[in-house]
């Protein structure tokens, strides 16, 4: 009896430590993507502006852009590439119309190929900092404002910069539901509170 206890136990311990392997492994593998640049992830905030510019070298940067099918909207690169020499900052416009007869808001996510070129990637000002909300049939120009890092590796002389664009769900304000959550005095409730 003593020995099936202990391999109960001992079991128990594997399944537990397994589970809590689970969750650490999240964590460590975005620590792991941000210090190699493997998954093509970009910084999420503006970079400084670059103090130096390499005329020795030129890269090319290419833009590709990705609209899910469940999605009703145009949006690319007015351009489908640039040669640029690292350190030189670029503006790219991209183009967004939204061809629903809603308005829509939409969340641009970059990423970079190779993945160890992502981290030497800066984008100085970008759209994809912020959501995008456009009414039906509206259009609008969204700028790109970069430049590549002069510490890219030699060996890498193309880099594509692709977008993938995501609807953003809002919440609907139902003024029904609203009016019927006024307190006594006339206020709106927390639940109802925009």
């Amino acid at each position: 009896m003593a020995g099936h206890r202990r391999l109960v136990l001992r079991l128990l311990l594997v399944v537990v430590a397994m589970f809590g392997f689970g969750f650490a492994l999240v964590p460590l593998y975005d620590v792991f993507c941000k210090v190699t640049g493997i998954n093509g992830k970009t910084a999420k905030q503006a970079s400084e502006a670059s103090l130096g510019v390499d005329q020795q070298r030129s890269i090319t940067v290419e833009f590709i852009s990705y609209v899910p099918r469940a999605l009703n909207w145009q949006f690319g690169p007015q351009q489908s590439h640039v040669t640029v020499h690292p350190g030189e900052t670029l503006k790219v416009n991209f183009s967004a119309s939204n061809l629903s007869g809603q308005r829509g808001t939409v969340q641009a996510v970059p990423s970079v190929s190779p993945g160890l070129a992502a981290n030497h990637l800066q984008k100085v000002s970008c759209f994809c900092f912020e959501q995008q909300t456009l009414e039906p049939g509206q259009q609008q120009e969204m700028p790109l404002l970069f430049y590549v890092d002069p510490a890219l590796p030699k060996d890498i002389t193309t880099l594509t910069l692709a977008y993938t664009l995501f609807a953003v769900e809002e919440q609907p304000v139902d003024k029904n539901t609203a009016t019927a959550q006024l307190s006594a005095n006339g206020e709106l409730s927390n639940d109802a509170a925009l």
